[in-house]
């Protein structure tokens, strides 16, 4: 049993338990960090019914649903080209992926990303939703929104009692959690940085994939992109101009900028290599 599942069984004991919650040990024991305040039972929000047996039926999902695709290769050999970054004598392994503008597939980058990292034999990997702005990694998964990152950064819940195995390979999430009215000051808080380095400490041998909001309408993704080791930055063609990418890569001045993805590229030869990204530009179900 991996540490995430371990943590799991015992926030599940935790969540049952109606005694004894708030002891300083027992918090400790679940992951909650030392200045988190632990709720009441009666007081928590219910957990997903859904853990470890998500099914999700999104056609964008490619790595579960066209493997086969050249999209899916594509992830690939992203993929391959992050563990080559990512891996050495340090484990640089937390990561964000962000972008200039809304809607250039950022999400769907990191949720595609991070399916393609679980499902190798050798990689472990949390997904955590930290667009509290526009959450979209409980749709792709389809699990319903519940407790989440913004609970643990504003000490309503431990991190044990987020985390969800997906059942999909070795993937976990933490899904975004309720609405904040103020996700800048959070992410600039020193709860934050707190939060991260548990993160980074308590799972050093897994990949932690952060979708973050964009870059230019909002200032929490500055905020978090030099606490991670690595950013990944996608940009849409024809819609992010020159001038928005130089801007958002200014802003992150000072950050690692592990590369950047080319979404919606056009092909010259019309194999439809792309169609998902192109499809999915005009597909509003979900945010990107």
């Amino acid at each position: 049993m991996s540490r995430i599942e371990m943590a799991m069984e015992k926030a599940a004991q935790l969540r049952e338990a109606s005694a004894g919650v708030g002891a300083p040990a027992q918090g400790a024991e679940h992951g909650v960090l030392a200045q988190d305040p632990v709720l009441p039972v009666s007081q928590r929000i219910p957990a997903s019914s859904q853990y470890g047996k998500l099914e999700p039926n999104n056609p964008f999902l490619v790595n579960l649903y066209d493997p086969h695709s050249p999209t899916a290769e594509e992830f690939r050999k992203l993929k391959s080209v992050l563990v080559k970054m990512t891996s050495g004598e340090v484990f640089r392994n937390t990561l964000m992926v962000t972008s200039s503008l809304p809607s250039e597939g950022k999400s769907l980058t990191a949720v595609n990303l991070a399916l393609s990292l679980a499902q190798e034999l050798d990689h472990t990997v949390l997904l955590v939703d930290a667009d509290l702005r526009r959450p979209s990694v409980h749709c792709y998964l389809n699990v319903e929104q519940g407790v989440g990152l913004s609970e643990v950064l504003t000490g309503q819940a431990g991190l044990a009692e987020t985390i969800i195995p997906t059942g999909i390979g070795k993937l976990s999430i933490i899904r975004a959690g309720h609405t904040v009215g103020n996700p800048s000051e959070l992410f600039s808080s020193q709860r934050t940085k707190a939060v991260l380095n548990e993160l980074k400490t308590r799972y050093p041998d897994r990949y932690i994939i952060f979708d973050t909001p964009p870059v230019l309408p909002f200032a929490e993704s500055r905020s978090l992109a030099h606490l991670v080791d690595g950013v990944l930055f996608v940009v849409m063609e024809r819609l992010a101009s020159q001038g928005n990418i130089r801007d958002a890569l200014e802003s992150l001045k000072g950050s690692t900028i592990l590369g950047m993805v080319y979404n919606a590229a056009t092909v010259d030869n019309n194999d439809g290599r792309y169609s998902y990204y192109r499809d999915y530009a005009h597909h509003k179900s979900v945010p990107a």
